[in-house]
């Protein structure tokens, strides 16, 4: 089996983690129906900027639906979007390269808003006949920039603060028609214009937090430039999904769907629900790794709150019998994905009359995976990827994916709109192992007790101390380690036990998070006093890089 990764094919020996796009569909019956498609868009052009999903998060937080695309779409295929703005990602490339990415000059002549942000902002010149060359002094980090407030585009701020600059190259003269409406100490034109044609380019970030009024910025460029409204909300894309949903399932269509009990499918599968109800049957693995109480709370939902098709497969005792001795992480993962997938397929050959296969693809994994960037390769769910040939056959329909255009953070929006319960929505990121991969060495099922029962302590202790939405993971690991204690009048040797808490705003980079010694000492106490073969509790105070998030 191949894993088609952004750059190369790597094979791999078990049926596990093959992108279900390419590996189940060949190509979709037929067109699915937009959710945004009666909504104002901004397209966002992407250059391969580091800061492309930030963009688009930032053009959402502002009530504007934005969507994605790569530098190499045609401009025919934009203007079918019929975006109300057009912005130009930044990106790693210099204009001045003879392999640079450029763009249709005549997206320029369409009468369309555009903004070009760093790299946009010298393709722009560069493309319309102004001057890029190398600075003197280049602009990393900080700086204090001037603005023309009298512009459209920084309308209502302050005539000097700080933005986030990140350039070797510059614009020295503009295109003709263009003037400067921004300058710092080093760049004569970190903003400039041509009010007429609504063209508009900085060289700063607005899109970071660094940049003390960059969103600003873009609220001004939205809504001073491209005349939005802001109609952009979760409510208007439950009502355009469960459209959506219902005129690609049609009135009788029905869905199976591979429930983790994560965020993204949970909400899909609530979605789903409202626009077709039991015609959905949701298909949930318990492989035993799950944490204390989430299968109670899945069968809780999708029975009574959501109603659905709902099969609990008690698959335990078959996930322990084949991880038995595995101590080694990456084996531990392909062995579960596997396993997953045979078991999902058991399942779904039961099933008589479905002809659509559900997921919770979002909208990170379609940009992750390479699709924005010219693949066709959609991020793999170890749930349902790999599927048999027998098993792909039965969904004629295609895929349901209707959160495939929705950040983390709008996901989690939907959820609340749809009144689900808080612990579902706000479920920090599991890995698809689960509580396999906290658990170093081979698995048993007292490790398994030890580290749900520890985990569920520091959840519950971290909650009363009012910090879950403060801190954006945290969990126990079970180390491989045992120490000499003693407890009571007795010695014992029994296992350290980690716990790794951090913060984060995208997860690329971490900090350990500074929980309060008391809380920590009353999560120490509770572990050692209540948790069976524990009697030494450490605390992980490393940030990523170097180390991960989870362990293994």
């Amino acid at each position: 089996l191949l894993l088609i990764s952004h750059e190369k094919l790597c094979r791999i020996e078990v049926m596990a983690y093959v992108p279900l796009r390419t590996a189940c569909f060949s190509s979709q019956p037929k067109e699915v129906p937009h959710p945004m498609q009666n909504v104002q868009r901004i397209v966002l052009v992407d250059f391969g900027a580091q800061y492309t999903q930030l963009i688009a998060r930032r053009v959402r937080e502002a009530k504007v639906f934005c969507e994605v695309v790569s530098y190499l779409t045609p401009l025919s295929e934009i203007l079918e979007k019929k975006p109300v703005g057009i912005i130009l990602s930044g990106g790693p490339a210099s204009v001045l390269d003879a392999d640079a990415p450029h763009i249709d000059p005549a997206i320029y002549e369409q009468g369309i808003p555009v903004l070009g942000i760093c790299y946009g902002m010298q393709l722009t010149a560069y493309t319309l006949g102004g001057t890029v060359e190398r600075a003197a002094q280049r602009e990393y980090g900080r700086v204090p920039v001037d603005f023309d407030v009298n512009s459209p585009l920084f309308a209502g701020m302050k005539a000097q603060s700080v933005a986030w600059m990140s350039h070797t190259f510059h614009v020295t003269h503009a295109p003709e028609g263009f003037t400067s409406i921004a300058h710092s100490e080093n760049c004569a034109f970190c903003a400039m214009a041509n009010p007429e044609k609504r063209i508009y380019a900085v060289q700063f970030h607005p899109e970071v937090t660094h940049s003390e009024e960059g969103q600003k910025v873009i609220a001004n460029f939205l809504y001073n430039v491209c005349g939005c409204t802001g109609d952009w909300t979760m409510s208007t894309f439950i009502d355009n999904a469960i459209a959506s949903i219902r005129e690609q399932v049609g009135p009788n269509g029905r869905v199976m769907l591979g429930l983790s009990g994560g965020v993204d499918s949970s909400v899909a599968a609530a979605l789903i629900s409202r626009a077709i109800g039991e015609r959905l049957t949701c298909v949930y693995v318990d492989h035993g790794f799950m944490r204390k109480n989430e299968t109670e709370s899945v069968r809780e939902v999708f029975t009574k709150q959501f109603p659905v098709n709902l099969v609990i497969v008690d698959a335990r005792d078959r996930f322990l019998t084949k991880l038995a001795g595995v101590s080694d992480p990456e084996t531990k993962r392909k062995l579960i994905g596997g396993e997953f997938v045979y078991c999902f397929a058991d399942e779904a050959k039961k099933l008589e009359g479905v002809e659509f296969l559900a997921q919770g693809t979002i909208y990170p994994d379609v940009i992750e995976s390479g699709s924005v960037k010219g693949s066709a390769v959609i991020k793999s769910h170890h749930n349902v990827g790999g599927l048999p040939a027998d098993v792909r056959a039965k969904f004629t329909g295609g895929l349901v994916e209707p959160l495939r255009m929705l950040f983390k953070d709008e996901v989690r929006k939907v959820g609340e709109e749809l009144s689900m319960p808080h612990d579902m929505v706000w479920r920090q990121p599991f890995p698809g192992p689960g509580l396999a991969i906290r658990i170093m060495g081979d698995i048993t099922a007292d490790k398994l007790e030890t580290v749900r029962e520890s985990d569920a302590i520091l959840r519950e202790e971290v909650a009363l101390a009012g910090l879950e939405r403060d801190v954006n993971q945290y969990f126990t690991v079970l180390t491989n380690t045992r120490t000499v204690g003693v407890m009571g009048d007795e010695r014992t040797h029994d296992f350290v036990l980690a716990i790794r808490a951090v913060t984060t705003d995208d997860f690329m980079t971490v900090d350990w998070a500074r929980l309060p010694y008391d809380l920590l000492a009353k999560v120490s106490a509770r572990i050692v006093n209540e948790v069976p073969r524990v009697n030494r509790v450490v605390y992980d105070i490393t940030t990523k890089p170097p180390a991960t998030v989870e362990w293994e």
